[in-house]
């Protein structure tokens, strides 16, 4: 399985770095994976309606350039679908049964995501009602997805 995870910015925080390159070691005994940083918007803080959905617009367009055609694409959005792990872990294991060797998991900018980018997606699933820095949402993505494979093969996890 070849999974990208396409993001908005760039990582600066080391911690989160660690934690993420570990899992991305761990995942690698799995499935290819690769992750994909596009640019950011630069934005003042106060920013009309307009503003805030051309930013999306211009940040969509980066992570839609970075997107296999032939990928299953997941966005993670609040307004998703809330899974379990063990959900999850069966969402993935359906697309390998079914030849969908390539998913794109989407994380979006400090704004969210363009609806353009939410159309191209084939599943839009949320982590919690909560809103999380895009930054640690990579983290806690790479862990969730390191978890599913596990589970998948009947290893060990904490639960």
């Amino acid at each position: 399985m070849n999974i990208s995870i396409v993001t908005v910015g760039k990582l600066k925080e080391k911690y989160l770095t660690l934690g993420i390159n570990e899992y991305l070691k761990r995942l690698s005994a799995y499935a290819k994976i690769e992750v994909i940083e596009v640019p950011d918007e630069k934005a003042p803080e106060q920013l009309s309606e307009t503003e805030m959905e051309q930013i999306k617009q211009k940040e969509g367009e980066r992570i839609l350039a970075k997107v296999h055609p032939d990928a299953h694409v997941i966005a993670l959005a609040i307004q998703g679908k809330q899974m379990s792990s063990e959900q999850l872990a069966s969402e993935l294991d359906k697309l390998a049964t079914y030849g969908k060797s390539k998913i794109a998991f989407i994380i979006g900018g400090s704004l969210g995501l363009s609806d353009e980018v939410l159309k191209r997606s084939n599943a839009q699933l949320s982590f919690s009602k909560m809103t999380f820095p895009h930054q640690l949402m990579r983290l806690i993505l790479v862990e969730q997805v390191y978890r599913a494979f596990r589970i998948n093969r009947g290893e060990p996890y904490h639960k």
